[in-house]
């Protein structure tokens, strides 16, 4: 398996910032994955999927790791004993086309999230009141030593939150769905993303909800609203004045403009509600949301 020096992750990241990777490699077979696993593990480097992009803020000065995307058998999709089984790279996107095609509902949420699946079990994504941690049978998760089969209970799945640590990477999922009439499932997938897209920035550069939600009656987002952060703005970067849980590359951002945005709205929100917002948002290589 070839793999590639220096390639910028503002190429590979939705939010478009982030310099040179150390290797990118894109392992096609789960050999491939536990040998780049292996690799990675003797040569003292860290590990990072970027999936498709979403979730990631990566170092403007790069990232000393290898950087992984899943594809060929790591990406396929397939419909199996009333339900999906699918390679961890394989996209919300198709494995929802799959689903609706078979009359199994139970993932139309995921029309909300832009990202792999293998993603969604690392962090247990969800939308409108549901998450992975209701549909996952099972995920393969390959190390450096080798794979094995971990239940949801194993996963530690919580909210936006799983078990997984370093160096270990979903390789196949296979989710528990239900039978669903093909056009109630085209309907209630219409119905989601008519209201994704009239309350969040799907047409801007993001990387997604850069907060979790506390454990308070306001959401992260409407909590930032009240601090007046909407159409906020660092450099090339700037808090959506859709939804100010969003940071926007309003042109020619930097990770670091987006940090500093993170690192105003939390001071705000801490000044005026006494809550400190926890990032959603991975932060790969070295980058740091300074304590409050």
């Amino acid at each position: 398996m070839r793999s590639e020096a220096g390639i910028p992750l503002s190429r590979l990241t939705t939010i478009g910032t982030g310099g040179p990777a150390r290797r990118l490699a894109r392992p096609r077979t789960l050999a491939e994955l536990e040998q780049a696993l292996h690799e990675a593990a003797d040569q003292g480097l860290d590990v990072v999927v970027v999936g498709l992009g979403s979730n990631v803020l990566a170092a403007d000065k790069g990232v000393d790791a290898l950087v992984l995307r899943l594809e060929g058998e790591l990406a396929e999709v397939e419909v199996r004993d009333g339900g999906l089984s699918a390679g961890g790279g394989a996209t919300n996107a198709v494995c929802l086309h799959r689903a609706r095609a078979a009359a199994l509902g139970g993932f139309e949420f995921a029309s909300a999230i832009p990202g792999t699946l293998g993603g969604g079990v690392r962090m247990n994504a969800g939308a409108y009141g549901r998450d992975w941690a209701q549909i996952v049978r099972r995920a393969l998760v390959a190390t450096s030593s080798g794979s094995s089969w971990m239940s949801p209970a194993e996963l530690g799945l919580a909210y936006r939150h799983s078990a997984l640590g370093p160096g270990e990477v979903v390789a196949r999922v296979e989710l528990a769905l239900e039978p669903r009439p093909e056009p109630e499932i085209k309907a209630a997938i219409s119905d989601l993303v008519a209201r994704r897209k009239a309350t969040q920035p799907t047409n801007k550069r993001t990387f997604g909800s850069v907060f979790k939600n506390p454990d308070h009656e306001l959401g992260a987002g409407r909590m930032l609203e009240l601090c007046g952060l909407k159409g906020h703005r660092v450099g090339g970067a700037m808090i959506s004045p859709k939804h100010a849980n969003f940071v926007e590359n309003a042109g020619g951002a930097t990770s670091a403009d987006c940090l500093a945005l993170m690192v105003e709205a939390r001071r705000r929100t801490h000044e005026e509600f006494g809550v400190v917002l926890e990032r959603e948002v991975v932060l790969v290589g070295e980058l740091e949301l300074a304590p409050l």
